[in-house]
């Protein structure tokens, strides 16, 4: 694997039963690279995330990572009112991980600085103190990117880490995501339903559909003919302004044919 290559991915199939979610899936994700992952509920794209966390075996092919610290954003969750836990314990808590025991005054330390740094990528160092019970969705979804980059990641894999926030906090938390991956070069795989909100950012695209897919820029993939030929349904994309709205029979509101599974 090439220095600068993060994860490669090469013949990945996965399965369940007779149900092929993809296959023959070839990907290179180079460092400091922003891929966006769409596609309808059902096709496999928070498994792909599940893959790549080792929750998941492929059925075939092989997931190969660089051997550098993996960073997870989970959907956005609120939580119980009554929570005490703080900010800054919510991301510490992603800097333990598998330590056991008591920690030396060093490792304290060391962990203490971690979590300022992390903190401090989001904007977030005033919600350090702040009960997560109380925060805001945009708060909390800062808490948890934060939380995601404080082992200093090399891939940060994002699963519609938008969900449930309001236009101006998908953006910001957007952004942040963004600044972090031209700041550290770290790749990004990050999991949506739609491709605007972090259309600015987007190098490629890796677009799943009941078993089919396609890779490649933006304006490669959003195509009335591309769409068309992966939903095997007349599809239209129509870009108005700096937007892709995309029409067709059984699409739903965010711009995908819908579905009742869930990745």
């Amino acid at each position: 694997m090439s220095k600068d290559v993060v994860l490669e991915l090469s013949g990945a199939r996965l399965a369940f039963g007779d149900r092929v979610l993809w296959d023959h899936l070839d990907l290179t994700v180079r460092a400091g690279e922003f891929i966006a992952v769409l596609g309808p509920n059902g096709t496999g794209k928070t498994s792909l995330l599940k893959v790549l966390l080792g929750q998941l075996p492929l059925t075939a092919g092989k997931a190969i990572c660089n051997g550098g610290a993996i960073g997870y954003v989970p959907q956005h969750r609120s939580m119980d009112a009554g929570l005490s836990l703080r900010g800054r314990d919510l991301v510490g808590l992603g800097y333990d991980g598998h330590r056991w025991g008591l920690a030396s005054p060093r490792q304290r330390s060391s962990r203490r600085l971690a979590v300022q740094r992390a903190l401090a990528q989001v904007n977030g160092g005033e919600l350090g103190n702040a009960p997560v019970g109380v925060m805001s969705g945009g708060e909390l979804q800062r808490i948890r990117v934060a939380q995601a980059l404080v082992t200093d990641p090399t891939l940060l894999l994002c699963d519609e880490p938008l969900l449930n926030l309001d236009p101006a906090n998908a953006r910001l938390v957007s952004g942040l995501i963004d600044a972090r991956r031209r700041e550290a070069d770290t790749a990004v795989l990050f999991v949506t339903h739609e491709v605007n909100p972090v259309l600015p950012y987007v190098d490629r695209v890796l677009y799943l559909v009941d078993g089919r897919f396609r890779i490649g820029t933006v304006a490669e993939v959003m195509t009335s003919e591309t769409l068309s030929e992966l939903y095997r349904a007349d599809i239209h994309v129509v870009k108005v302004g700096k937007q892709y709205v995309v029409v067709g029979e059984h699409v739903d509101h965010s711009g995908h044919a819908s579905g009742h599974d869930h990745d």
